[in-house]
């Protein structure tokens, strides 16, 4: 499965706004809410503050990749946020966070989330990735770029 097949022009933002990791959080679940049922967000909601809560899941580098897996919900979905200015997220080096990739599966799936996770994390890594989301500003320029940078490195 590939990370850019999860995004959509509902679900990617080129410069959200928030305040606080909550709003971020709550902007980023909110946004799946044209692909899943009213009862599932609150599942997905409740499984990615429950792991919020264990660890953040501010992985440093200014980026936070939020995710959990919920009862119920029967595929995997994903948001992705830019922020327009950093927010504080309690992340591991202590670094505010810019970017911000959430991903919430079944609870069934727990090979396909850890793949997922590790693919997010390798992209994400690369800092000429980061610097080129940067320079996108709209939701499709950013899928695009995830599509091309999945293709380079786990096709090319």
């Amino acid at each position: 499965m590939n990370i850019f097949s999860l995004l959509d022009s509902q679900t990617v933002f080129p410069a959200l706004h928030a305040k606080d990791k909550a709003e971020i959080l709550d902007k980023l679940i909110s946004s799946l809410q044209n692909n899943v049922s009213n009862g599932e967000v609150e599942k997905i909601r409740e499984a990615v503050m429950e792991r919020e809560n264990i660890m953040s899941t501010g992985v440093g580098k200014g980026l936070a990749i939020p995710h959990g897996k919920a009862p119920g919900i029967q595929e995997t979905y994903a948001a992705f946020a830019m922020l327009d200015e950093p927010v504080d997220y309690e992340s591991i080096d202590d670094e505010p966070v810019n970017m911000v990739f959430l991903l919430v599966g079944p609870q069934s799936s727990n090979s396909l989330h850890i793949k997922l996770l590790s693919r997010i994390s390798r992209l994400m890594n690369n800092s000429s990735f980061r610097e080129q989301l940067r320079g996108c500003s709209s939701a499709d320029e950013i899928i695009d770029l995830f599509k091309e940078q999945e293709h380079v490195s786990f096709h090319g």
